[in-house]
């Protein structure tokens, strides 16, 4: 077999440094739909353990990769990943290595500030329903840069090809075992009837899914929410819906609708990040 060579104790390609290769690594995080911290010593001042431009990536789950220092101040950034991550924002960490009787996480004698940005993969948009309107929305959030998910009922419906990231066909509930959905998610129902909606949101609110969202006029909301009622739903859970979905933009092809949909969700994404 011939091919580039690489150490077998780092992983690295031979002359790569061991910050490119944490940039490689969250990469691969990413696209494996994981989240991380990457930390950054943007400068420093005297001694330090590691010169600017040191980088430690923290996996959601724990792990480090690479090294801003070791020991305590090294301990604390980890510490400070999962905020980081909760948050969604970046943070600068600055510390003074000088007294640990003062608080200080080291004795080196100088000073490092370390930048912390969080990583994420793409949000997803659970499209439920395949019609002209589903087809509109799929188009315009894989093109905004979400993880689409598309799901219809009907056979031969998604036969086509499609920009979702993934194609589920079948009933709502078949989609969400494949798909974990979080608070950082939104579900865009538009079927074709009150009864695939009543189902759909069975199913979606028993999930953490961020946003919910219903197509249809106020009485086919009303009529869904009756049902839902006579089923047990509560209502806090029927406040977890925004029926009708998108923002009043007076759209009225399926291309327009999408467009206020998205924008709805972009503005909900939006704001969260503040």
């Amino acid at each position: 077999m011939t091919g580039t060579p690489v150490d077998r104790a780092s992983g690295r390609l031979p002359g790569q440094t061991a910050e490119a290769h944490i940039l490689s690594d969250l990469v691969d995080l990413l696209a494996a739909g994981r989240s991380g911290v990457l930390a950054t010593v943007i400068s420093t001042d005297r001694s330090v353990p590691r010169h600017a431009g040191s980088r430690m990536l923290i996996t959601d789950d724990g792990r480090r990769i690479g090294s801003v220092g070791g020991g305590e101040m090294e301990a604390r950034v980890a510490a400070e990943a999962d905020a980081c991550l909760a948050e969604g924002t970046p943070r600068l960490l600055e510390y003074q290595l000088v007294n640990p009787g003062d608080g200080d996480p080291g004795v080196c004698g100088g000073r490092a500030t370390i930048l912390m940005e969080p990583h994420m993969p793409p949000s997803t948009v659970l499209v439920i329903g395949y019609g002209h309107i589903g087809q509109a929305v799929t188009d315009l959030a894989h093109w905004l840069g979400y993880r689409v998910v598309a799901t219809d009922d009907r056979p031969g419906t998604l036969d086509d090809p499609t920009a979702a990231d993934l194609v589920v066909a079948g009933p709502v509930s078949e989609a969400l075992e494949q798909v974990d959905l979080t608070p950082r998610d939104h579900a865009v129902v538009v079927t074709r009837n009150t009864d695939l909606d009543v189902e759909s949101l069975v199913c979606l609110l028993t999930t953490d899914v961020g946003s919910i969202g219903v197509m249809g006029s106020a009485r086919r909301w009303e009529t869904t929410c009756q049902r839902l009622r006579e089923l047990g739903t509560t209502p806090d859970d029927l406040k977890r819906v925004a029926s009708p979905i998108g923002l009043e933009l007076g759209a009225e092809n399926p291309e327009e609708i999408a467009v206020s949909v998205m924008a709805q969700i972009v503005a909900l994404d939006r704001s969260t990040a503040r």
